[in-house]
């Protein structure tokens, strides 16, 4: 028998291998599947199913790829009317050598959510593991608020399928949920990607809670919804389009980019905060590399060609790879040569201009000289923030613009200064003229001496 756990860091996601006697399940696999079927040959195994726990919001789901490159059966949920694959129900069961693979049926996250319980039949038949899908995370529950209309009943269908399905499998139960620490899916789960349904029972915070408090605590709970999870719904209900066969991006010469530039190509800056403020395209979007997973489905338009701007050739490759997991294909290239090549040619460039937490003090509290645009979360603002600071979290950033004056400088405020790239990239290709990054941000003020944090008035 062989287990093996995938997890995509920008996404959070979780998708998993497992099998037994030359026969293997893929369960919830992303888009570039090569890994699987690698994987699968060390063991001497082929992948014959392809299990979707859910139809997925967040990620363009894998199966039809795999299914397309192994012959495998993609099986999903009965409640959801899939254009592919097959459904299963309640009860159904899958052997691959001695594992066993039994589908229950657990909505609430999705109506069609299905967790699947794992027995090794060498050993006996009692669970060992179960892959739960978006049903239960360490530390969390899946959220439930797809269905805001039907609000109160998916969070009764959500505390019955944990407490009536998958909770009387046994304390000592492995629990494989779909999604880790960071993922929109969820929130306060704890950064490890398994656990024990026993561990949950006594620890999982909404695990203590009865029917009705749950369900209320569920009502009430605020998650983000990114713009490209429609899109995401629609592609995975579908069936999503095979991954194109462009598995590198294409350097492109400085006027070979100008040019698609030119034609309507957006750019896409995956470099560091520090790298986009020194120099920068006209008019490009700031997506450092490690965020580009949680910001690209904001802020990029679904139909547009993307042209990159990497450090490295791998940088490069690896952007190619998270865009395509979120649909979006096509990456026409990078910049050869880098913001260099573009320097020498001649041709224009931008800048943010990048502002210490010193310059911060000496201004003084944000007024009619200039706009201290704090992006962070709502929690986030509310644990602390600098006096006189306008607050526009950065996932409803666009949402703000017009409110914002552009009679002054505009200074971008985060935790770090990561996200405040960002938003201050926004901000220049929304026009605003007199845009600032406050690099550091909040770390930075938490770390300085008090003379600082006095005229910053913390």
């Amino acid at each position: 028998m062989f287990h093996e756990t995938f997890h995509d860091d920008g996404l959070a996601h979780l998708s998993y291998l497992v099998g037994d006697g030359g026969a293997a399940a893929v369960i919830d696999p992303r888009r570039d599947c090569d890994t699987y079927i690698e994987r699968a040959l060390a063991h001497g195994a082929q992948i014959t199913h392809v299990f979707e726990t859910h139809r997925h919001e967040d990620f363009v789901s894998g199966a039809v790829e795999l299914a397309a490159r192994t012959g495998a059966e993609i099986l999903h949920g009965a409640a959801l009317d899939f254009d592919y694959g097959e459904p299963c129900r309640e009860g159904d069961t899958f052997r691959f050598g001695d594992v066993e693979i039994e589908v229950l049926e657990t909505p609430g996250h999705t109506f069609e959510s299905l967790s699947l319980v794992l027995r090794d039949c060498s050993t006996g038949d009692a669970p060992l593991g179960v892959f739960t899908g978006d049903a239960l995370f360490v530390g969390d529950v899946g959220r439930t608020d797809f269905y805001p209309d039907r609000a109160e009943e998916v969070a009764g269908l959500l505390y019955d399928s944990l407490h009536q399905k998958l909770l009387p499998l046994g304390d000592h139960v492995l629990l494989w949920p779909a999604h880790g620490a960071g993922s929109v899916c969820g929130s306060g789960m704890a950064d490890r990607d398994w656990s024990t349904l026993g561990y949950e029972r006594r620890h999982n915070p909404r695990l203590q809670l009865g029917r009705g408090a749950f369900i209320d605590a569920k009502v009430a709970e605020h998650h983000v919804k990114p713009p490209y999870f429609e899109r995401m719904e629609r592609m995975n209900l579908a069936g999503p389009p095979r991954v194109p066969d462009r598995p590198r991006p294409t350097p492109l010469s400085v006027s070979e980019f100008a040019r698609h530039v030119d034609d309507g190509m957006v750019v896409v800056d995956i470099r560091s905060p520090e790298a986009f403020a020194g120099a920068c395209l006209p008019d490009a979007l700031a997506l450092p590399l490690d965020m580009l997973p949680s910001y690209a489905g904001w802020f990029l338009p679904a139909q547009r060609r993307i042209g990159l701007v990497a450090d490295h050739a791998d940088d490069a490759i690896e952007a190619t790879r998270q865009l395509a997991r979120l649909g979006y294909d096509d990456v026409l290239g990078y910049l050869a040569g880098g913001m260099t090549a573009w320097e020498v040619s001649g041709r224009p460039y931008d800048r943010i201009r990048a502002v210490p937490v010193q310059t911060l003090a000496r201004r003084g509290r944000p007024g009619d000289d200039y706009l201290l645009l704090d992006v962070r979360s709502d929690e986030e603002w509310e644990s602390g923030h600098l006096p006189g600071a306008t607050h526009a979290p950065l996932d409803a950033l666009t949402e703000h613009l017009r409110a914002l004056p552009d009679d002054r400088p505009v200074t971008t405020f985060c935790g770090s200064g990561r996200r405040a790239i960002i938003a201050a990239s926004v901000l220049k290709r929304a026009g605003f003229d007199e845009v600032e990054d406050c690099l550091g941000s909040m770390a930075a003020v938490g770390a300085a001496d008090e003379d600082i944090t006095g005229a910053l008035e913390i």
